[in-house]
């Protein structure tokens, strides 16, 4: 896990493909009691318009371990580390740097595992959905990965009905 202490921090970038020292944002979701704002603001710096960039993967182990810390079951930080993965050597996005590949990966297992705990006291299907999407992506089962992460229930409710009315028809 790249150390707080690290200046890589201040070079990085993220999804606006600029420079920005994601430290003090990784800082306030660790210390604040409100997260809400902060998670908007992480969720823009790390992934935009599915633009991903070394810092967002650097920042995956921090927010794994900042879940773990706060005991929380919160979908923001399923969903936004399934977004990251899924864009990850996708288009102009690179691949995860060979710095923080060995962080980044247990990262992803260590947030599987909490899932598979934290599943059963999941109170929305908001959080059960990121749950499952990371999961499944975790797992090797991308594309049902990619559906829970990135489909809402109405979209995906809609695909039903339209192949239902294809084998109707």
């Amino acid at each position: 896990m790249l150390s707080f202490d690290d200046r890589r921090w201040e070079t990085l970038k993220a999804g606006y493909r600029v420079p920005i020292d994601l430290r003090p944002l990784l800082r306030r979701l660790e210390s604040e009691t409100d997260v809400s704002p902060t998670w908007l603001e992480i969720w823009q710096e790390l992934y935009h318009q599915g633009d991903v960039d070394e810092g967002s993967f650097a920042a995956i182990p921090h927010l794994v371990r900042i879940h773990r810390q706060r005991g929380v079951v919160d979908w923001n930080t399923y969903n936004l580390t399934a977004a990251v993965e899924l864009a990850r050597g996708t288009g102009r996005n690179p691949d995860v740097p060979d710095w923080t590949r060995e962080s980044y990966e247990n990262a992803l297992r260590e947030l599987g595992r909490l899932g598979l705990e934290e599943l059963p006291r999941a109170r929305d299907s908001e959080a059960v959905q990121s749950i499952l999407g990371l999961l499944a992506i975790v797992h090797g089962a991308r594309t049902y990965g990619r559906i829970l992460s990135e489909f809402t229930e109405d979209e995906v409710l809609e695909l039903e009905k339209m192949a239902s009315s294809e084998d109707a028809g």
